[in-house]
């Protein structure tokens, strides 16, 4: 179905191949999972599948690319586009009509099927993929895991033999994910579809993949069985991480191989290892919040006090009221009612809503979900730069943090020309220069991989470590077990639950972490607290 041939990618300027000798093949109806460091070639390889690479990206390709007998030389992707279905990160920067079912026929019609044909599929496909109910919704208005099933049904309506997808959970709420992938393993079990994914969260995936795809930083790939593959795979979800640590074989990949290796485990009498929450000073006061954009209320009477030396987690559904939150606290938000004051460094206490936006700054950063957008110049090295003076930082100050989330980004690239994980690792080493004493992060873990995770944490625990708030409003269960000593969980606006992250986590089946449900009923989080009691607090 898809096979590559000796294939190397050069880019312009590039002093070495990003994909090196690359020969694999990909049968009919498997699920590949295709996993690597942050940069490591993974979008570039997609794109060989695709035709992007090198006809959009331009470049170098060496060897050959065959999507069922078609080579990619010959073959641009509108050539493919009967053949490959392209799904990107974001669905609705992808969609280019108003409702689901024009954008279900839009594909159909750029390849010039006839009205009964594209009827016909059109609802073969909002049965496929369960959303017949949606048909007449408008996309602004669906939730993000319905937009992402309908992003796979525009490109599923052409009846393509192969879907690429590129991070397809990474927006979603766990809910929305398990949606999503339900979605994806019925295309390939019922109708034979082979559908390659790219995916940094690989706990959500792994356990479905037929086969996976390692992408190495040297440009080296390799292909095998998940369990083969994942014992010295570079990048690994939590489960693969105990299960390696454990010496268990052979190696779990789901959490109910895992809780079958670790029925001991759950009887232990060891106290669990805990983090005491900071009891730092406020350094947030917001209350009764309500924020309304439009008709709609986005968030509804809040009270939120957040203390210095602590890190929140913000979690909820998607449309649950985060985002907007987070830029009511900001002070850029379209506060209807109530009131964010914030004090801190010595400085008198504000409300951040009567401030511009320079002296904004100064006082709260926020990295918000498209953070590209705060990115202006032409090289990141200028960017680098341009944070060190903005802050009047010693210079090297944003590149060292650069370095610890993201290693190996050139000065001279273009923040245009990296991963998404890469920019938004450039993003977010110029917030960190900054320094302010309150920091508010959207999604900040999108694109990166887990030593990238690990970096950012460790970033922010030094930050708290110095007395700063740190809030970060994320899906990412598995991190913010790693990081968080507070969860605050909205819903339709309003907060449903604050405490503890071990008290609020490991209650949820949504929101729990895979070591508690490997370990349930002990409240354990991670690896580590795994370790710590078993080896008997040594």
């Amino acid at each position: 179905m898809i096979e590559l041939d000796r294939v190397s990618v050069t880019f312009d300027g590039a002093t070495k191949p990003t994909l090196r000798d690359v020969s694999l093949r990909i049968d009919e109806g498997e699920l590949v999972l295709v996993i690597g460091r942050t940069g490591s070639g993974k979008s570039t390889l997609l794109g060989t599948m695709t035709g992007h690479v090198p006809h959009f990206t331009g470049g170098t390709l060496a060897g050959h690319v065959r999507v069922h007998g078609r080579d990619t030389r010959e073959h641009r992707p509108r050539d493919l586009a009967d053949l490959v279905g392209v799904v990107g990160q974001d669905p609705l920067a992808g969609f280019v009509t108003d409702t689901v079912e024009e954008e279900l026929a839009y594909g159909m019609e750029q390849l010039g099927l006839s009205a009964s044909t594209m009827r016909k599929r059109v609802e073969e496909t909002l049965d496929v993929l369960g959303i017949a109910d949606l048909r007449g919704a408008a996309l602004r208005d669906l939730s993000g895991g319905q937009q992402q099933r309908v992003a796979i049904g525009s490109v599923l309506t052409a009846h393509p033999k192969v879907i690429v997808l590129d991070e397809p959970t990474s927006a979603l709420d766990p809910t929305g994910a398990e949606d999503v992938l339900a979605t994806i393993t019925r295309l390939v079990h019922d109708l034979a579809v082979t559908v390659v994914v790219a995916e940094h969260r690989i706990e959500r995936v792994l356990q479905y993949a037929d086969t996976v795809i390692h992408v190495g930083v040297d440009g080296v790939v390799s292909q095998g069985d998940p369990a083969d593959v994942m014992i010295n795979a570079d990048v690994a979800p939590p489960v693969v991480e105990l299960g390696r640590w454990a010496g268990w074989s052979p190696l779990p990949l789901a959490v109910r191989d895992a809780r079958r290796h670790a029925v001991a485990w759950r009887t232990l009498p060891v106290a669990p290892r805990t983090e005491t929450p900071g009891d730092g000073p406020v350094l947030v006061a917001a209350k009764d919040v309500v924020i309304q954009h439009d008709a709609v209320l986005a968030v509804v009477g809040v009270d939120l006090s957040l203390r210095g030396g602590e890190i929140t987690a913000l979690m909820g559904r998607n449309g649950a009221g985060k985002s907007s939150l987070l830029w009511g606290l900001q002070g850029s938000g379209p506060l209807r009612s109530g009131s964010v004051h914030v004090s801190g460094s010595g400085r008198p206490e504000v409300d951040v809503h009567r401030l511009d936006a320079a002296q904004r700054r100064r006082h709260v950063g926020l990295v918000p979900q498209s953070a590209s957008d705060l990115l202006y110049l032409d090289t990141v090295g200028a960017e680098c730069h341009q944070a060190d003076r903005e802050s009047d930082r010693p210079l090297g100050t944003c590149r060292s943090l650069l370095d610890d989330l993201a290693p190996g980004i050139p000065d001279d690239r273009h923040p245009r020309d990296l991963s998404e994980g890469q920019r938004l690792a450039v993003v977010l080493a110029v917030q960190l220069t900054a320094d302010p004493p309150v920091l508010l992060l959207d999604e900040p873990t999108r694109g990166l991989d887990y030593s990238g995770k690990a970096a950012l944490r460790r970033a922010l625990h030094d930050l708290t470590a110095r007395g700063r708030c740190v809030v970060v409003s994320t899906h990412d269960v598995e991190f913010v077990a790693e990081t968080a000593d507070r969860v605050v969980v909205m819903a339709a606006g309003e907060l449903v639950a604050d405490g503890p992250t071990a008290r609020v986590v490991v209650s949820s089946p949504a929101f729990a972490p895979q070591v508690a449900k490997i370990t349930a009923p002990q409240p354990w989080l991670t690896v580590d607290d795994v370790r710590y009691a078993v080896e008997g607090g040594s």
